[in-house]
């Protein structure tokens, strides 16, 4: 893949919110020949994850949201977690998406964590807290997430915002999402692996 995808999967409990406005500001930033397809968890929700590790085999989906989500994200060289924060993580809507991971990584003949491997992870979030740092355990979710699958991870990008529209108030915010995307994405690295 030379040539980059990326994927926005939004995981806003509500559409055209604050995380989805600051993530539109940096996709404004890509070069006009980079693909971009934008996936609402709102509009298509995944069904609870059911973990059948140790029942059965899973079979690939073919149909519905979750085939959707599972072909944007193979096809995607770049995947953007546009979560707002949510008691200090994810949304329950990004979440369960990334709960689908676990599943598609045991699907037969899938190949999902090699197919991952060397891609980039990135996220943004507007958190109502002007600390930052309480967007840790986002970002380690994230962050984490990539390094067990061995890709890049190009950080978290955050806003501060509560209100709608808030966040288009955010001047720093906005200031580093003209170059979110244009930064280099380490590999990541587990915390315990230096």
């Amino acid at each position: 893949m030379s040539r980059r995808s990326f994927l926005f999967v939004l995981g806003s409990s509500r559409p055209d919110g604050n995380t989805e406005s600051l993530a539109r500001a940096a996709a404004e930033q890509l070069p006009s020949d980079v693909e971009q397809t934008w996936i609402s968890l709102l509009r298509h929700p995944l069904p609870d994850f059911e973990d059948q590790r140790h029942d059965a085999d899973r079979v690939r989906p073919t149909e519905g949201d979750e085939a959707l989500l599972l072909d944007a994200t193979l096809a995607a060289t770049d995947i953007v977690i546009v979560s707002p924060l949510y008691w200090y993580s994810v949304s329950a809507q990004t979440k369960r998406y990334l709960d689908h991971w676990a599943g598609w990584l045991r699907t037969p003949g899938l190949g999902f964590k090699e197919r991952l491997a060397g891609r980039t992870l990135w996220g943004v979030t507007v958190l109502a807290d002007d600390q930052p740092v309480v967007a840790d355990p986002l970002v380690g979710t994230l962050h984490n997430s990539a390094a067990y699958l061995g890709m890049s991870f190009g950080g978290v990008l955050l806003g501060n915002g509560s209100k709608p529209g808030d966040v288009l108030r955010d001047t720093q915010a906005l200031t580093r999402a003209k170059t979110f995307f244009a930064q280099e994405a380490p590999s990541a690295r587990f915390l315990y692996d230096g």
